[in-house]
């Protein structure tokens, strides 16, 4: 063999090299789309069925990183769903989740996650509506707080009280705390308040909760609420057992 020849056919042997690294890396993209489109098309299926969407609702659902290593594993590091507009117990709004530690079989539980549900004004009134006493047409975002005004009658006459509410959770129950006054126009505190109309204030000088577990799955569990712009959002913890849990799955007890 000449040395002429050797050159040869060893760039003959590169070109081939070459050729088939590149499909085969061809092949890994193929396997990776055709892993994630039927990863994700079957998460968005299942919370449609779950939850009892419209099937033509717009549910995003995302899966960081390669989704094909995280197959051949049998569980997804993360996975976010979000949707808009969607009910979640008494809860409606532009709902967000991500969930760790997914199995693919769906015979084991999840790691965990967490939920958000974003509320606008009249959303956030129709979720108040459930506490007694509480005038929830009258509450409004003031960001960072809520904000409500009333009348207290005193001897026939209606006198006008604002109130200025800081949202939060306790126990899975969301809670409304008074913080400031306004008798009058002018700005007072609980005691002061207290002083002038006495006992006719009670009502508006308490903490204020209202249950929701017995409209939630049992796996999820209000954590927070905050005033974020001009909504309210509501943030729930998930039970990564939720989705093999048939008790989790089923709604919550108050009391």
């Amino acid at each position: 063999m000449t040395d002429a020849a050797r050159p040869r056919r060893t760039g003959r042997w590169i070109a081939v090299v070459v050729v088939v690294v590149v499909l085969l890396a061809g092949l890994a993209v193929a396997a990776e789309f055709i892993a994630r489109s039927i990863v994700t098309g079957t998460v968005r299926t299942l919370v449609v069925q779950q939850i009892g969407l419209p099937d033509d609702q717009q549910v995003d659902v995302d899966v960081p990183g390669i989704v094909l290593p995280q197959v051949i594993a049998g569980r997804l590091d993360d996975v976010a769903v979000s949707s808009d507009d969607v009910a979640l117990g008494p809860l409606t709004g532009d709902v967000r989740v991500r969930l760790e530690g997914v199995p693919i079989s769906g015979d084991a539980a999840a790691a965990g996650g967490e939920a958000s549900v974003r509320l606008d004004e009249a959303q956030l009134r129709a979720l108040l509506a459930g506490i007694d006493g509480l005038p929830a047409d009258a509450v409004s975002i003031a960001a960072p707080n809520l904000q409500f005004a009333t009348e207290v009658s005193v001897l026939g006459l209606a006198i006008p009280v604002g109130v200025e509410l800081t949202p939060g959770a306790a126990e899975g129950d969301l809670t409304l705390t008074p913080i400031s006054f306004q008798l009058a126009g002018n700005d007072i505190d609980a005691d002061t308040l207290r002083g002038q109309l006495g006992g006719l204030t009670d009502g508006l000088v308490a903490t204020r909760s209202l249950c929701i577990a017995d409209q939630l799955p049992a796996g999820l569990t209000l954590t927070s609420v905050t005033v974020q712009g001009s909504d309210v959002v509501a943030g729930l913890a998930i039970d990564g057992g939720i989705i093999v849990d048939p008790a989790l799955q089923q709604n919550g007890t108050c009391g």
